[in-house]
């Protein structure tokens, strides 16, 4: 989710609510403790130089369980945070504490913001020797196939 869609959706919800992809639910009296732009400048391991930046929110559960955090709130500390930092419209990454410090893409479901898990790849893997996955097939399925140019047993 970039930037310019969380505040639209903040523009429209009664709560702010965070949910893990998992189901767990963050706490209602989180804090979000900072804003900012994460910037990424590295190889990848087929020697290209890339260079990624994400708007990145931090989550945090204090033993505040007065606090809620409005949609209005929020907005104001995303408007701060564009106005200092000069934020661009990226896409989001939102750190949250669980076992070590989580990182997550942010999806919305319509009422809830859903911390959606991160996956790692490899960003050459044309160049650095990763097999693409074979198709498997199944013997029975070619008993009926005849051997000929573009069948599945040829």
């Amino acid at each position: 989710m970039k930037l310019s869609e969380i505040k639209t959706h903040l523009q429209n919800v009664d709560s702010v609510n965070f949910i893990l992809s998992s189901g767990e639910i963050v706490p209602k009296h989180f804090h979000v403790t900072e804003i900012g732009v994460i910037t990424k400048h590295f190889i990848d391991c087929g020697g290209k130089e890339r260079l990624e930046k994400v708007v990145n929110f931090q989550l945090w559960d204090a033993n505040d369980f007065d606090h809620r955090l409005s949609a209005e709130k929020l907005l104001k500390i995303i408007s701060l945070s564009e106005k200092t930092l000069h934020i661009e419209d990226l896409e989001i990454e939102v750190e949250y504490q669980s076992n070590t410090i989580g990182k997550y893409n942010l999806e919305f479901d319509g009422v809830n913001f859903i911390l959606a898990a991160k996956k790692t790849a490899c960003l050459a893997s044309d160049s650095c020797g990763v097999d693409t996955p074979k198709t498997k097939v199944q013997l029975s399925e070619l008993q009926n196939e005849t051997c000929k140019p573009g069948g599945k047993c040829c």
